[in-house]
């Protein structure tokens, strides 16, 4: 039987261009955090299975991968009740989630607010498709032990740093409060635990419109809510609504204290990285149970979802210690960011290689490579042919910016240089 020769379905190959490629944005994106303050940090793939079980993930959890107990036996198959006492442990599904854990690990080695960079692959048994895998890459910054506003500021300007120096500009983050849509379904008299399901509905608006959302409530929750009242908020929350206190209280049938809040951070944010960049959105609701309060998602017009999102879960800690802690974070969706960056981060890299013939020894092909290499070139090494057209074909595919011919006896100041562009 043939051997299957591709990777497993959902999981990906990447050739060197884009391993390049992908390489220099994560080194861009942990550049700018790390000048932000941000510190690096690193958790394992696979975490034990009650972790990834204790009820923080959400409807992830239900997509993560299990790994089997070892030494399992037939007859431990034929005597279980649940599937999942088979695994004791899981492939991460998130950032998130193992983040806490950690912080519940390390709290006595850690600073009082700890600002964490975590960047690493996440799984998920998703059905893969367009723009979904199973495995992806995360790039997390979260703030943790801070319980004020200032959180919010910092990672979104740190996220806009990012954006900005890796060349994209036309974004917009997208905010909300979950308290203000928990004030949005108490005045709309849907009982609590109604709410989560509500607000799955909800989060459906940009994509099946005011109608739609109206339509599937009556369908899902007919009797459970006053009709009226939410038809109002769904019709509103489809415009746009201004940045002020007023307003947002308004539509969000809340008090202005909460209002306050998000208008003050998301403000400031605003002042900093240009008030187009900011967007509060009523409709925004970010599907995971744990957020307790500011939500936020990245828009781009050339991105058919969201680049990232995040928010405030000041009880998740908690659950691991048993006191609550603060946190903040925001994570990149490094594989759809990755298709919006420019080009330029394909050939900002000094590539040369080194073309030699036979009459070129081994010794002295390295001692010039190794000279090039010190004077801070990335150095590959080819085979002079007589089709050299080819050749400079193949090494401009691979990145190569320029190739230098060797002759014998020569160093590497006495090299011909070529432009690649221009040697053909």
């Amino acid at each position: 039987m043939a051997h299957q020769v591709g990777p497993a379905r959902g999981m990906r190959d990447f050739l060197p261009r884009d391993k390049r490629r992908r390489d220099r944005v994560l080194q861009t994106i942990t550049k700018v955090y790390r000048q932000h303050g941000f510190d690096p940090m690193e958790t394992p793939a696979v975490e034990d299975h009650s972790t990834l079980h204790s009820g923080l993930g959400g409807d992830n959890e239900k997509l993560s991968f299990g790994v089997l107990r070892r030494g399992l036996q037939l007859e431990d198959v034929a005597n279980i009740s649940d599937l999942q006492e088979l695994t004791d442990l899981g492939l991460r599904f998130d950032l998130t989630v193992p983040l806490a854990r950690y912080v519940a690990s390390h709290r006595h080695e850690l600073p009082e607010v700890f600002r964490a960079l975590h960047i690493g692959p996440v799984w998920r048994a998703e059905r893969p498709q367009k723009g979904r895998f199973r495995q992806f890459v995360q790039c997390d910054i979260d703030i943790v032990g801070d319980h004020t506003t200032l959180a919010e500021r910092e990672v979104l300007v740190a996220t806009a740093g990012a954006l900005q120096a890796l060349g994209v500009t036309d974004y917009q983050f997208r905010v909300n409060d979950r308290r203000l849509l928990t004030a949005v379904l108490a005045a709309a008299g849907v009982a609590p635990d109604s709410h989560l399901s509500v607000l799955i509905t909800l989060d459906k608006l940009d994509k099946i419109g005011a109608e739609g959302v109206l339509a599937e409530l009556e369908a899902t929750h007919s009797g459970g809510y006053d009709p009226g009242v939410m038809a109002a908020f769904v019709q509103r929350a489809g415009t746009s609504i201004a940045l002020e206190v007023d307003a947002v209280a308004d539509v969000m049938s809340a008090e202005k204290d909460v209002a306050a809040s998000l208008v003050s951070w998301a403000s400031d944010v605003a002042d900093v990285i240009g008030s187009d960049h900011v967007l509060f959105d009523p409709s925004l609701v970010r599907g995971m149970g744990y957020y307790t309060g500011s939500i936020v998602e990245l828009a781009h017009p050339a991105s058919g979802s969201s680049l990232g999102g995040g928010g405030r879960y000041d009880q998740m800690v908690g659950r691991f210690l048993g006191d609550d802690v603060p946190a903040f974070g925001f994570s990149l969706g490094f594989e759809r960011l990755v298709e919006v960056v420019e080009d330029r981060f394909e050939s900002d890299t000094d590539r040369v290689a080194v073309v030699f013939s036979e009459d070129i020894s081994p010794a002295e092909l390295l001692r010039v490579k190794k000279e090039l290499i010190d004077a801070g070139h990335e150095v590959g090494v080819v085979a002079a042919k007589k089709n050299m057209g080819s050749v400079y074909s193949s090494l401009e595919s691979q990145g190569y910016r320029a190739v230098a011919l060797l002759q014998p006896g020569q160093g590497a100041a006495e090299l011909e240089w070529r432009e690649l562009d221009k040697s053909r």
